[in-house]
């Protein structure tokens, strides 16, 4: 398994479909918003196996203090095979000085998230107004 990771924007709508329904991603159902979405971000890091979108991270940025990473998702078939772990280090590479990396993490991806050096922060608690009804 060869696995790229790229910076790329030109992505066919269709295989970022691909990605986020194979994962179940409420997101998957309102195509142009989540194209547009991702095309927007400050930073939209992909994985590549050949032609084959097989991941992808995003970020949103102020550009100086702080960075939220809204999606990483991988093909269920491609978890656990480190993929995951080349997305946020290729994020790291841009953001590592940054004062604050926020994300909201669930499920099994708490511990990915962990292992990758993030913890929970403090005594906080995650707050949102969300249309999705996965978690």
């Amino acid at each position: 398994m060869s696995i790229q990771i790229s910076e790329t924007r030109d992505i066919n709508v269709d295989d970022i479909l691909i990605l986020y329904k194979a994962n179940n991603w409420s997101s998957a159902n309102k195509p142009s918003q989540l194209y547009n979405g991702l095309l927007n971000s400050e930073t939209l890091i992909t994985a590549w196996e050949g032609n084959k979108l097989v991941g992808l991270g995003n970020a949103i940025s102020d550009g100086h203090l702080t960075v939220y990473y809204p999606h990483l998702l991988v093909l269920p078939e491609y978890q656990g095979k480190g993929i995951g772990k080349m997305i946020v280090d290729k994020m790291q590479e841009k953001y590592s000085h940054f004062h604050m990396q926020m994300l909201t993490a669930d499920g099994k991806a708490v511990d990915f998230y962990k292992k990758n050096g993030f913890e929970r922060a403090g005594n906080t608690e995650p707050m949102w107004i969300y249309q999705g009804n996965e978690h």
